[in-house]
């Protein structure tokens, strides 16, 4: 098996597109296998999600008020997910080490949502083009992945990673012939193993 590493967050590039969010995130799927898939759930109307976005810009608003940082907050609904983007300089501090501030911010607006819709939300946050610049990155790491599979014939494994981004890892891979994607272990050291199709 080959360990491949991931390039770091500062590295910068340019800005994404919005890939399309049909399977969720693992920590999203693993919740509705525990909760017991295969329960249709309705979908929540595009109202309903713009909603949950400006109670989480609202929210994010006033942390940076707290912070007294400055910075322009977007709320939209992308690919059936209410999102807040958060532009703005001297911002870094906010999104920390590899997004790790920028998880624990999301999962507090996340609840801040929940607190006043009383339903979970698949919310996106992103501060700075983080996740965009991230989502970029990520796809390299998994064409490299890729590549190295269909060369060698081996799986490969890829260093640990946050939900977020195995779920960009997954989206690349599953959409190249002959290779699969799989995650394995438990989180913080949740990682991706990459193995050729039989």
């Amino acid at each position: 098996m080959t360990d491949t590493s991931i390039p770091r967050a500062d590295e910068s590039l340019d800005e994404e597109g919005t890939a399309p969010v049909a399977s969720g995130d693992d920590t999203e799927v693993e919740a509705e296998e525990a909760n017991g898939a295969g329960r249709e759930k309705k979908a929540p109307a595009e109202s309903d999600l713009f909603r949950q976005s400006e109670i989480a810009a609202d929210y994010v608003e006033g942390l940076l008020d707290i912070l007294d940082y400055d910075g322009d907050i977007d709320e939209l609904v992308s690919g059936g997910r209410p999102m807040v983007e958060v532009v703005g300089a001297r911002l870094q501090s906010l999104v920390g080490q590899r997004g790790a501030t920028l998880e624990a911010l999301q999962e507090l607006t996340r609840l801040a949502v929940f607190r006043q819709t009383g339903s979970p939300s698949r919310l996106l946050l992103d501060v700075g083009g983080y996740r965009a610049t991230r989502r970029k990155e990520l796809a390299a790491v998994a064409r490299n992945a890729v590549e190295k599979v269909k060369e060698y014939g081996e799986s490969v494994r890829l260093e640990p990673m946050s939900a977020f981004e195995r779920k960009c890892v997954h989206d690349v891979v599953n959409a190249i012939a002959g290779v699969e994607s799989e995650s394995e272990g438990v989180e913080p050291n949740r990682r991706i193993v990459v193995r050729p199709l039989d």
